[in-house]
């Protein structure tokens, strides 16, 4: 009979689970508990292949190892090559990098002459002054 007890009392205690109203996580059901929100620090969008920009035909085509060659030609002309040096700095039909690349040449030039002169008036300053004492 124990056992036709806890029967009906199983099903006594399933009829009286079903009369009580559930409180199961009552806290998730009604909205009582939120999950933190947490602010995130600003952040610039990515941009992609910006390190990497692929190859576009709309962009200048490098210069040539044989319009290198030819350039290299035309400077071991004397007076043509002081000439075409500042042709290829300041002209807008030269492509781009050739055009840097010789502009460049032209403020290393400056500063190797700008160095010539302060060394020839120091030479100069010393040489006078070195000679004047002989007398």
């Amino acid at each position: 009979m124990d056992n036709n007890n806890m029967y009906d009392q199983d099903k006594s205690s399933a009829g009286a689970e079903q009369q009580q109203p559930q409180f199961q996580q009552p806290y998730q059901q009604q909205g009582y508990y939120q999950q933190p929100q947490y602010q995130q620090p600003y952040q610039q969008p990515v941009q992609q292949n910006f390190y990497q920009q692929p190859y576009d035909s709309g962009l200048e085509e490098p210069v040539g190892i044989g319009e290198w060659l030819v350039t290299m030609l035309i400077l071991m002309i004397p007076c043509v090559n002081i000439v075409m040096i500042f042709v290829w700095a300041f002209s807008s039909s030269a492509k781009k990098s050739k055009s840097n690349y010789f502009k460049a040449s032209l403020i290393m030039a400056l500063i190797a002459i700008a160095l010539w002169i302060i060394v020839a008036v120091i030479a100069v300053a010393a040489g006078v002054s070195l000679s004047g004492s002989f007398y």
